[in-house]
C-alpha cells in the first residue's frame, strides 16, 4: 500500500544515448545540503525534526516509510508546510526483515539517488513485560536489531552504488552498558551500535557514510509517563546535534554531548557500583 503525495515540478526526463528515456534527480548539491532523504521509521519525532531543520535549507524530497501510513501522511502535511516540495508515504514494517531487500531496492529505483537515510525505527519495550514474556523479547530485538541489520545492509549497497549518501543510524546511550532495569533494549541498541559503526567502517573510501546519533532520555511519545533521567533531551535538540554531525562529516554524535563524557565514566565502574546508580 502506497500514498503519493507530490506537488512542486514533475522529475523532468531526458532521452539517453539508446533513446530511452531516463529520470534526472536533484540530489546533494555543490555546497553539500541534502536535498533528498528516506526515513525508516517515518513518523520517528527525531527523525521528523530532522527533516525540519533539513527543509529550512534545501531538502525539498522526502520518502517516508512507517507502519503507520496514516501517522506518516500527517507527517508529510507538516512537512510540506515547512518547505519540502515532494512527500510519498510508503508501507514499511521494521519486523518483516525478509522484504526489506526488495523495498529498499524497489524505493531507491522508483525514487532516485537518497543524500540521506534515516534509520529511526525502534521500540523501548518494558522489560518487566519481557522478563514474563520472552517471545515480547525476542520480538522486540527483532524490530531493533535485526530489522537493522537487514535494511542496513540494503541501504548500503544502494548508497555504494550511487556514490554518495549518509545514512544516519539512531541509537542509543543505552548501547554503552546496558542497565539491568532495561537491559533486553540496551543489548538490542548494542547490537545497533556495533553493526552501524562496522558499516561505517566498511563504506570508507566508497563515497557513503554512516553517522551514528546516542541520544540520552528524549521526551517522546515512546518515553510518556518514564521519570526524566538525568541529561534528558528534545526530539529538536537531537536534531540540532544530527545537523551538525552532518555538516562536519562526524562518524558519532551524542545528544547532549556531555554524554559522551559521563559514559566515559559509566562504563568502567565496577558491576557492583553501576547495578547501584542505573537501578535509580
Amino acid at each position: 500500500m502506497r500514498h503519493h503525495f507530490r506537488v512542486g515540478h514533475p522529475i523532468h526526463r531526458l532521452p539517453d544515448q539508446a533513446g530511452t528515456s531516463t529520470s534526472v534527480l536533484t540530489v546533494e548539491d555543490a555546497l553539500g545540503a541534502v536535498q533528498s532523504a528516506l526515513v525508516l521509521g517515518g513518523t520517528s519525532e527525531i527523525a521528523l525534526a530532522v527533516i525540519d531543520r533539513l527543509a529550512a535549507d534545501r531538502c525539498r524530497r522526502v520518502v517516508l516509510a512507517a507502519r503507520d501510513t496514516a501517522g506518516a501522511a500527517a507527517a508529510a502535511e507538516h512537512l510540506r508546510a515547512a518547505g519540502v516540495e515532494t512527500t510519498d508515504v510508503i508501507e514499511f514494517d521494521a519486523a518483516d526483515i525478509s522484504r526489506h531487500p526488495a523495498l529498499i531496492e524497489t524505493v531507491f529505483a522508483e525514487h532516485g539517488d537518497f543524500d540521506l537515510v534515516l534509520l529511526a525505527f525502534g521500540v523501548l519495550g518494558d522489560q518487566a513485560t519481557f522478563d514474563r514474556d520472552p517471545v515480547a523479547a525476542a520480538n522486540a530485538v527483532t524490530v531493533n536489531y535485526v530489522g537493522a541489520v537487514s535494511t542496513g545492509l540494503s541501504v548500503a549497497q544502494e548508497l555504494r552504488r550511487q556514490g554518495h549518501g549518509t545514512l544516519v543510524v539512531l541509537s542509543s546511550v543505552a548501547a554503552e552498558r546496558p542497565r539491568k532495569t532495561n537491559f533486553v533494549y540496551g543489548s538490542s541498541k548494542a547490537g545497533l551500535d556495533a553493526f552501524a559503526q562496522g558499516l561505517g567502517d566498511a563504506l570508507e573510501g566508497t563515497g557513503a557514510h554512516v553517522l551514528v546519533v546516542r541520544p540520552g532520555f528524549v521526551k517522546t511519545r515512546m518515553t510518556a509517563g518514564l521519570p526524566p533521567q538525568p541529561f534528558s533531551t528534545t526530539p529538536a535538540a537531537v536534531a540540532d546535534a544530527v545537523v551538525q554531525g552532518l555538516a562536519r562529516k562526524r562518524h558519532t554524535v551524542w545528544a547532549p554531548p556531555i554524554l559522551r563524557w559521563v559514559f566515559a565514566l559509566l562504563r568502567h565502574l565496577p558491576r557492583p557500583l553501576w547495578r547501584l546508580i542505573s537501578a535509580r
